[in-house]
């Protein structure tokens, strides 16, 4: 079967629900990996395993160059102090097991295996990459364009 993201709104818990499932899936919310949070605030990966601000598109965008079944929801983490931020919006469900509770991905036995791998791969980024660099780099233009007209001022007069 291949990766794809499902929207789907989803059903109230029953005990007959199968690891296929999307109520059984696992939930990952941004904060859980939020270099910026302590684990009282939610985080669940050790600070130097944890990226800086994570949104949940970036999250999405792992899951699904890695191959696995998601579904993002319009939800907020509820140790979240800003619940109407568009920003700390999102939660991503995670399909781990087969029907039958067999694993789906060996290399993600385990919702920890998941995070960290996400705190691995997330910095790692394009948009990550080169946002910083890029901004960075405009920073620079700018003041080396203001350093440049001074320096034509001078030499003009």
């Amino acid at each position: 079967m291949s990766s794809a993201q499902i929207p789907q709104q989803p059903r109230p818990w029953s005990k007959d629900f199968s690891h296929a499932d999307r109520e059984r899936w696992i939930c990952i919310y941004p904060a859980y990996l939020n270099s910026k949070k302590s684990v009282k605030e939610g985080r669940r990966v050790p600070k130097e395993k944890s990226v800086e601000n994570p949104s949940c598109a970036e999250i999405k965008d792992v899951l699904l160059a890695a191959g696995l079944m998601i579904g993002v929801e319009n939800k907020t983490y509820c140790r979240e102090l800003e619940h109407k931020d568009i920003k700390y919006r999102g939660r991503i469900r995670v399909q781990l097991k087969n029907d039958d509770g067999s694993l789906k991905y060996d290399k993600f036995p385990t919702r920890q295996s998941l995070l960290l791998y996400l705190g691995e791969t997330i910095p790692k980024l394009k948009s990550r990459l080169h946002g910083g660099s890029a901004s960075q780099q405009t920073t620079q233009q700018a003041q080396g364009g203001k350093s440049q007209k001074k320096k034509g001022r001078k030499g003009g007069r």
